[in-house]
């Protein structure tokens, strides 16, 4: 009884009352679950938030803020280029990159906590399959190539090295994909070397600033984001984890990139050179108007500028060569190093805001029917991972090639981009252009030789079909040994059973 007018007293103290509403109605357990989630909600902080996302709900509603006088590119100083930089500085770089990882310094920090919402499954986004070949989920893949990527500093410096596997999930993840991980014996990666942890959880919020009930004995709850990675690194002591490990650099990248290079030599060498505390891959913008975030400086601070916050304009802009002045295209894939996340989770996270996402969030009723919107009806308040790079001292932006190293999985196979099939065949297109290179040709069922060609890889499939496993090649090295002047069938897998 005394816990109960506790959480009545917060709720009061909140204006939140209405998450009692269905009280006398609920079981024992019931009433157990539902304590034990509001046990957990400070009184001021959810006032706080409530009022926050009611308040930014109201300003988004407005026309956006427009930032195009404030803007600047990244200087060329500060910008790396996989077309541009010469081939000797990327050398250079990518066997820094490999030194360091070859001394345990190098981890790998991966944010899985969404739900896959769009995608259209209730499961994890990395425990999805696009349909390859091999039948290899996204977890697979990326497991492999950090297997892969050990091995090759080890070989170069003959030494054994470790990238450790840092997952932040989530309330909805973090479950389902310690088993998945369980079930498949952490691909090969040895236990320890593969570290969960969770990311806080908020309430999603009414457009009359009241927190949404998603059950009778449930508070509609979401990820804080992907910019809640720094209270979550705290939360976890994941920071001390890393120091111990001897960990200096970390890669950070999203789950729903099929192309993702893990703790890239190259981009980590390029970082680690020019003394970045922060980086960021980018790529260039397919045209002017594509709605992506924009890395450049607003008022002298790095920060990614949203499509919807400058004029038609300023994306079109273009310097004398030719190029589009704002070019360098976000994809959340990410640098830091331990000391500036230790700067971060312990002070600046608190200055940081948050976005708003308008979402459709089932919810209960004033008869406690459950119901899902067909309309957005909730307020989810998220941080980006991406927030952070005002408080970077030294920033860097390293542009890679789109059709090489991105390629994301959000939506399901009846939109029109970022599907199942067009992250494969990502993928299948690379590995066509890896196996071509080495010297590989190619055959139908039949016998016929298949003539090489090019196309856009969004648009069809490969004229042969070729999957190569990251355990034989991280990016397109040590392929001649297995393809020069093989005559392949397609499908053709080449995989740790056929070398």
């Amino acid at each position: 009884m005394e816990r109960e007018l506790e959480i009545r007293r917060r709720l009061r103290e909140a204006g939140q009352e209405q998450l009692l509403r269905f009280w006398d109605e609920l079981g024992s357990g019931e009433r157990d679950s539902l304590l034990g989630e509001l046990e957990l909600l400070d009184a001021r902080e959810l006032r706080e938030h409530c009022g926050r996302a009611q308040e930014a709900y109201e300003r988004e509603s407005g026309a956006p803020q427009r930032l195009d006088h404030r803007m600047r590119p990244v200087p060329p100083e500060f910008l790396g280029s996989v077309r541009r930089s010469r081939p000797e500085e990327l050398r250079a770089w990518e066997e820094e990159g490999y030194r360091q990882i070859s001394q345990n310094k190098v981890a790998v920090l991966l944010l899985a906590g969404g739900q896959g919402t769009r995608l259209g499954v209730t499961y994890p986004k990395g425990m999805y399959s696009v349909g390859l070949p091999s039948g290899k989920t996204l977890y697979q893949i990326q497991a492999e190539r950090i297997l892969r990527l050990q091995q090759l500093a080890g070989e170069k410096y003959s030494t054994r090295c470790t990238v450790p596997w840092y997952i932040m999930t989530s309330e909805f993840t973090l479950s389902p994909t310690l088993k998945f991980f369980e079930d498949h014996n952490f691909f090969g990666i040895d236990r320890p070397d593969v570290v969960l942890f969770e990311q806080r959880m908020l309430p999603a919020v009414g457009f009359d600033g009241l927190a949404i009930l998603e059950r009778k004995d449930k508070v509609a709850m979401a990820p804080d984001g992907n910019g809640g990675l720094y209270r979550a690194l705290a939360d976890n002591h994941i920071l001390e984890d890393m120091e111990a490990r001897g960990i200096s650099y970390i890669h950070v990248y999203c789950v729903d990139n099929i192309l993702v290079k893990m703790a890239d030599p190259v981009f980590v060498g390029f970082c680690v050179t020019k003394g970045a505390d922060c980086g960021a891959k980018v790529v260039e913008k397919s045209y002017p108007l594509e709605p992506v975030g924009v890395v450049c400086q607003v008022d002298g601070i790095y920060q990614v500028v949203e499509y919807s916050e400058i004029s038609q304009d300023t994306a079109e802009k273009r310097d004398a060569d030719g190029s589009l002045t704002y070019n360098a295209g976000n994809i959340c894939n990410h640098f830091f190093t331990l000391d500036f996340l230790k700067n971060v989770a312990g002070t600046s996270e608190q200055q940081l805001g948050y976005h708003v996402a308008i979402k459709k969030v089932p919810y209960v009723d004033e008869e406690g029917n459950l119901a899902k919107p067909v309309r957005a009806n909730g307020i989810k308040m998220e941080k980006f991972v991406f927030d952070v790079f005002q408080f970077a001292k030294n920033f860097v932006a390293f542009e890679v090639v789109r059709e090489e190293e991105f390629s994301p999985l959000k939506n399901a196979d009846t939109a029109d981009k970022d599907t199942p099939t067009t992250a494969r065949r990502a993928l299948l297109w690379q590995h066509y252009r890896w196996a071509l290179k080495a010297g590989a040709k190619f055959t139908n069922a039949s016998g016929r030789a298949i003539a090489e060609k090019s196309g856009v890889p969004e648009a069809e499939d490969p004229s042969a079909v070729c999957e190569i496993s990251p355990l034989i090649s991280y990016f397109g090295e040590g392929l001649d040994l297995h393809l020069n002047n093989k005559v392949l069938s397609s499908p053709f897998i080449l995989d740790a059973q056929r070398v």
